[in-house]
């Protein structure tokens, strides 16, 4: 049986977020929030809210039990910093908290999830058995016979 270590981490976000997107209900104030402080616009990508879902349940089935505050500092980035009439070194940002929290909501809600008193998030069984059914379909996708002629 395949594992979410056994498959490419793009290849398996992108298939749960496929799955996840008919599960979640993105906020309408997500389409005017930024992923982050570092960030000017809001995320131009059209499935932004099931691929961030998807990375957060492999990163807490991963690293978990893991809290917001941590999440936050993974997905940040470096905002640029200025003085008044010189350029400052780039400094470290911390992405949106509140995307982050109310996606993990979310998943709790679907049970995906769960929170550990005192520790954070940690994965459920479900939200595990999600994960390697998942990366079993990947693996199996990337082992097609049919794409052999072509290598």
């Amino acid at each position: 049986m395949a594992t979410m270590y056994d498959v490419p981490a793009d290849d398996l976000i992108e298939a749960l977020a496929e799955d996840l997107d008919d599960r979640l209900e993105e906020p309408e104030w997500s389409q005017f929030a930024t992923a982050g402080v570092d960030r000017e616009l809001p995320p131009e990508q059209e499935d932004f809210w099931a691929t961030r879902a998807a990375s957060l349940l492999r990163k807490v089935a991963d690293r978990g039990p893991i809290g917001v505050e941590r999440l936050s500092t993974e997905y940040g980035g470096a905002k640029p910093g200025t003085t008044r009439y010189r350029v400052a070194p780039n400094r470290r940002a911390d992405g949106s908290k509140n995307v982050i929290r109310t996606i993990l909501q979310q998943l709790e809600e679907e049970g995906l999830v769960e929170t550990a008193e005192g520790e954070g998030r940690r994965v459920t069984a479900e939200g595990q058995s999600l994960l390697d059914d998942t990366a079993g379909n990947v693996l199996e996708e990337l082992d097609r016979p049919e794409l052999e002629r072509y290598a």
